[in-house]
C-alpha cells in the first residue's frame, strides 16, 4: 500500500476523531514522521486541544503547526471572490470551497519548510473537497505525494473506525460512537451542514440542524420584530468599514456575521450539483456574506458602466465554477480575477441596508464615482438628453427586423 517510501507527511489535522484516527493510521501504515497542521479560519472551535491531542499521539512539538489564517482568508480569498458577486448555481456563496485553496497553500508551505515529501487530507472519496485539496497541492508542488486515507484504508464504516480508535486508545468524545446525524464544516464565512438528517430533499431542515447550539444564524421566525439599518463603506470593491468604523478584514466579516445572524439572515436549504457527479443537499448559514453580497451589488449598481456590469455577470458563473471545482490556482482563474479587479477601480462609496426577519433591503447608496444622473433620468428635457433622439435609435435597431418582415411579405409568408 505504501509504495515508495515516505519519510514525512503533513496532515491537515482538526484534532477531531476522524483526523486523530487518520494520524494513527498514517503512523501504522507508512511508519513516517507526522507533521500536523491546524488552520484557524474562524471556525469558532477551541484550537488549543488540537496541540495536546497531537502531542499525546506522539507528534513532536516542533512538528505541530496551528496557524491563525483568518485575516489572510478574508483579505486574499473571500474579498476577491465577493468582488465578482460570486454565486454557484445562483445561490451558494461558496463558503466551503473558498477555504480549501488557502488550507492547501499553507499545507504545502509547511511541507516545503520541514522537507516533507507527502501531504494528507481527510476528505472522503465521494465529495468535492478531495478534488479541491489535491488539485491545489499539485498546482503548488507538482511532485508532492498525496495520501487520501478514505480512498486507501479498508474501514467500511463508522463501527470500524470506532473499533480502531478504541484499539489504539484514541479518545472518543461523548456521543461520537454513533454516526453523527449530520456533519458540519465551518469557517468565518459560513457553516455548512450535510448528511443523514438532511439527505431527503423533500423533508424540511430539522430543528437539530437549524436550531442547534452552535448555529451561525437564527431562523427568520426567531428574529426580532425591529428592523436595523446599517451602512457599509467600500473602497475599490472591498468592504472597509461598518457604520463608520474601520476594521481589519476578518473583523469586518465577523461583525457582519453578528448583525446578519441577529436578524435571521443567511440560512439556505440548497441542493447543489457536486463536481464528482452527484447531487447533494445541505443547509448553509452565511449571514455576513449574504449582507455583504447585497451591499457590494448595490454600490456596483451606481458605479459600474452597463457594459462592464453585464460582462461581469456573464463571467461570474464561470468564475464561481472554477472556485467550486477547486481551480483557484489556475491561469484561467487568475485571468478572470484580473478582469474582475480591474472593474472595481471606481467601486467606492457607501450603501445603506435594512435587515429584518431574514431579509436584506437596500435603502440607499452613494458614491463620488456614481454614474447615476438625476438630470438624465428625470422626465423633463434637462441634462442634455433629447427624447426625440430615441426615434432614430429605435429605427436603427429595428432595421434588420423591418427588412426581414418585408422580404417575408414579398415571398408570401404569413408567419
Amino acid at each position: 500500500m505504501s509504495q515508495a517510501k515516505i519519510n514525512t507527511v503533513v496532515l491537515a489535522y482538526s484534532g477531531g476523531l476522524d483526523t486523530s484516527i487518520i494520524l494513527k493510521w498514517l503512523q501504522e501504515t507508512y511508519g513516517c514522521e507526522i507533521v500536523t497542521f491546524t488552520a484557524d479560519l474562524g471556525q469558532g472551535e477551541e484550537l488549543a486541544p488540537a496541540r495536546a491531542k497531537a502531542l499525546a499521539m506522539g507528534v513532536k512539538p516542533e512538528n505541530i503547526f496551528i496557524d491563525d489564517l483568518r485575516e489572510e482568508f478574508v483579505r486574499d480569498f473571500v474579498w476577491p471572490m465577493f468582488r465578482a458577486n460570486t454565486l454557484y448555481e445562483g445561490q451558494y456563496l461558496l463558503g466551503t470551497s473558498i477555504a480549501r485553496p488557502l488550507i492547501a497553500k499553507r499545507q504545502i508551505e509547511i511541507a516545503n519548510l520541514v522537507g516533507a515529501d507527502a501531504v494528507c487530507h481527510g476528505a472522503t472519496g465521494k465529495g468535492n473537497d478531495q478534488v479541491r485539496f489535491e488539485v491545489s497541492y499539485y498546482a503548488l508542488k507538482p511532485d508532492v505525494r498525496v495520501i487520501a486515507p478514505w480512498r486507501e484504508w479498508s474501514f467500511e464504516g463508522r463501527p470500524d473506525l470506532i473499533a480502531y480508535a478504541k484499539q489504539h486508545g484514541i479518545p472518543i468524545a461523548q456521543g461520537k460512537e454513533q454516526a453523527a446525524p449530520f456533519s458540519i464544516d465551518a469557517n468565518l464565512l459560513h457553516t455548512s451542514s450535510e448528511g443523514l438528517a438532511l439527505e431527503d430533499p423533500d423533508v424540511e431542515v430539522p430543528d437539530i440542524v437549524s436550531k442547534r447550539g452552535d448555529r451561525r444564524t437564527i431562523t427568520p421566525e426567531e428574529a426580532p420584530d425591529q428592523a436595523e439599518t446599517i451602512t457599509l463603506a467600500f473602497e475599490r470593491g472591498d468592504l472597509v468599514a461598518i457604520n463608520g468604523k474601520a476594521m481589519k478584514a476578518h473583523e469586518l466579516l465577523a461583525e457582519l456575521n453578528r448583525i446578519g445572524s441577529k436578524h435571521g439572515v443567511g440560512g439556505l436549504d440548497l441542493v447543489e450539483n457536486r463536481y464528482v457527479g452527484m447531487k447533494s443537499r445541505g443547509y448553509y448559514e452565511t449571514p455576513g456574506g449574504t449582507v455583504l453580497w447585497h451591499g457590494h451589488r448595490a454600490i456596483e449598481s451606481i458605479t459600474l458602466d452597463r457594459g462592464a456590469m453585464h460582462l461581469k455577470d456573464e463571467l461570474m458563473p464561470r468564475y464561481a465554477s472554477l472556485i467550486y471545482n477547486g481551480f483557484w490556482w489556475t491561469p484561467e482563474r487568475r485571468m478572470l480575477q484580473a478582469a474582475i479587479d480591474a472593474s472595481q477601480a471606481s467601486v467606492t462609496g457607501e450603501v445603506k441596508l435594512k435587515l429584518y426577519k431574514g431579509g436584506v433591503r437596500v435603502i440607499g447608496r452613494a458614491s463620488p464615482y456614481s454614474l447615476y444622473s438625476k438630470a438624465l433620468v428625470g422626465f423633463d428635457e434637462a441634462g442634455g438628453y433629447n427624447q426625440k433622439d430615441a426615434e432614430g435609435f429605435i429605427k436603427l435597431n429595428a432595421l434588420r427586423l423591418r427588412i426581414l418582415a418585408e422580404r417575408d411579405r414579398k415571398a408570401g409568408k404569413n408567419e
